[in-house]
């Protein structure tokens, strides 16, 4: 990809992407490309490049060089009608509004050419029955999905994402990927930042981490760092010793294993590297 020209079929296409504050690269040369229809994660620590690069493709930082399309236009002098085509949902939103959430959604949607109908964005997002609710009124798990549908009642093509379960709960936060789902197959294109590997790993068609403002890879959550040819390794207890061994083929190896155990091996397990293990590995930390 890098040298490439932008992928005029993308939905996001960044080629070289800097970005400095005096002295410091917060993004260094960035290549990217989203495809349309995907869900697509952002990873990296605190002070890694996410939110400026996310900001400039949103059209609301500049950038110092390369060139960025997002649903074909440059963001940096993207027109009424582009920005009409995006939808974004921030770390905190409208929840402690006086409005209803109904209210809410018909005022959001006057900015929009072709806004979708309130009640069915509320239906989508699983608020119905709180349509005449105050958005004060919301629990934080309602208030994150009424987030969702002022980002999603204009009918964006794209769709940003920041840090979107902060704060939930295991219910509400599962809740929430069946929601990102369900927006994934009316056909919205997503970029989402989040600091949960298992969220990441759960929604995205892809990730990419970046660290330093550099990319340091994109790859299906699956492949990432190598994980998916990585080789296994295999524990067990042996002669009352708890014994591990490193195998790329652990099929091979276990059925080998089985046949010094007169039943099963005890305490057998198999494992390969996890997403935050390549992840840890990738940004330069150790857990």
């Amino acid at each position: 990809m890098p040298g490439d020209p932008l992928d005029p079929a993308a939905a996001i296409s960044v080629r070289g992407l800097a970005k400095r504050y005096g002295p410091s690269a917060a993004v260094d040369g960035l290549d990217l490309d989203i495809r349309r229809g995907e869900i697509f994660a952002l990873l990296g620590p605190n002070g890694a490049g996410k939110t400026t690069t996310v900001e400039i493709c949103e059209g609301y930082r500049s950038r110092d060089g390369g060139e960025v399309r997002v649903l074909g236009e440059d963001p940096s002098v993207g027109s009424r009608r582009w920005r009409a085509r995006l939808g974004i949902v921030l770390q905190s939103g409208a929840g402690d509004s006086q409005l209803t959430c109904r209210e809410l959604l018909r005022a959001q949607g006057e900015y929009y050419p072709d806004p979708r109908d309130p009640d069915e964005v509320l239906e989508l997002v699983g608020l119905t029955e709180k349509a005449g609710a105050r958005g004060r009124s919301l629990s934080g798990g309602q208030r994150r999905r009424l987030d969702v549908a002022l980002g999603i009642v204009g009918g964006p093509e794209l769709l940003f994402l920041d840090e979107p379960t902060t704060g939930f709960d295991p219910e509400a936060r599962r809740h929430f990927w069946s929601l990102i789902r369900s927006l994934r197959d009316l056909g919205t294109t997503m970029l989402l930042t989040t600091h949960y590997l298992d969220e990441a790993e759960a929604l995205a068609d892809r990730v990419a981490v970046i660290a330093r403002g550099r990319l340091m890879e994109v790859a299906v959550p699956a492949a990432l760092g190598g994980r998916g040819t990585a080789p296994a390794v295999v524990r067990w207890t042996e002669d009352g010793a708890r014994r591990s061994a490193e195998t790329p083929t652990p099929t091979a190896f276990v059925r080998e294993l089985a046949g010094r155990f007169p039943g099963e091996i005890p305490d057998l397990a198999v494992s390969r590297p996890t997403l935050e293990d390549v992840y840890l590995q990738m940004i330069g930390e150790r857990s």
